[in-house]
Order: C-alpha cells, then sequence, then structure tokens
C-alpha cells in the first residue's frame, strides 16, 4: 500500500534473520514464555504491548521462534483474544478521536480528508476480517462507533 494515497515509494527496510529454533541467550522455555504470555494478557496488555514487554525486559527477540506458533494464536488457544482485532481497534479509536476532533473544528478539511482514508482503512480491514472468520459476517462499523459513543 506504498502508493495508494500519495506519490511517495514505500519503505526499504532490513528483514529478519531465518531461524528454525529460538536463540542461544534465551534462557526460558516454551511452557514458560506461554505462561507470561497468558499472564500478561490477563493483566489487560494488547498481543503488541505483551512482544514489546517480551523482548524488552526478557529478551526474548521472536515468541514465533520459541513456541512455533504467534502471541495471537497463544491469545486464542487460552480463550484470551479479544472480540475486535487490536489493528482494527486501533484504527476506530483514531476515527473516533478525529469525529470529537472535526465536531469542534468543522473546516478542518485536511483531517477531514485524514478522516476519510481512515475510515476506507476500516471498511477494508473490516471486509477482510469477515472474510477469513474473524468478525461476524453482521458487525458493522457504524453500529459499533454508536454503542461505543463516537461522535
Amino acid at each position: 500500500m506504498a502508493r495508494m494515497y500519495a506519490r511517495k515509494r514505500g519503505k526499504s527496510s532490513s528483514k529478519r534473520l531465518y531461524r528454525d529454533k529460538p536463540p542461544e541467550w534465551v534462557m526460558l522455555s516454551a511452557e514458560e514464555v506461554e505462561q507470561k504470555i497468558v499472564e500478561l494478557a490477563r493483566k489487560g496488555y494488547s498481543a503488541a504491548m505483551i512482544g514489546i514487554i517480551l523482548r524488552d525486559q526478557y529478551g526474548i527477540p521472536n515468541v514465533r521462534q520459541i513456541l512455533g506458533k504467534k502471541i495471537s494464536k497463544v491469545l486464542e488457544e487460552h480463550g484470551l483474544l479479544p472480540s475486535i482485532p487490536e489493528d482494527l481497534n486501533n484504527l476506530i479509536r483514531k476515527a473516533v478521536r478525529l469525529r470529537r476532533h472535526l465536531s469542534v473544528h468543522r473546516k478542518d478539511y485536511h483531517n477531514k480528508r485524514a478522516l476519510h482514508l481512515i475510515e476506507s482503512k476500516i471498511k477494508r480491514l473490516v471486509k477482510y476480517y469477515k472474510r477469513i472468520g474473524r468478525l461476524p459476517e453482521d458487525w458493522n462499523y457504524e453500529k459499533y462507533i454508536q454503542t461505543i459513543g463516537g461522535a
């Protein structure tokens, strides 16, 4: 999606090393890592935040190398996966903040455009999550905005 809304190029970045076994410096076993993920999820942390905590505090660069599955898969197995995917929830929060801003500043055309772009991303993600079965078929973005108190 590098050029969908602008004439800029995509980001070039380095790739992760391919490893089929965990790094030597990781002292936790697979069971301990899984317990730590479940414990952090019960405290209310999102999957991305759990990954950051494991990286910074426990020296685990990639959970998938140790467990052979992603953090969201572990959360799904333990019944801790949120009803709305994290990326979709973050976009919805951003759209709600922007709607609140636009209700005060009605002439802010740049942010009106930004809201249109955010909502189109939301609609694309909703279509994808409905297709793979992560969201129910009757889930609706507008109804969800009304239930959480958006503008």
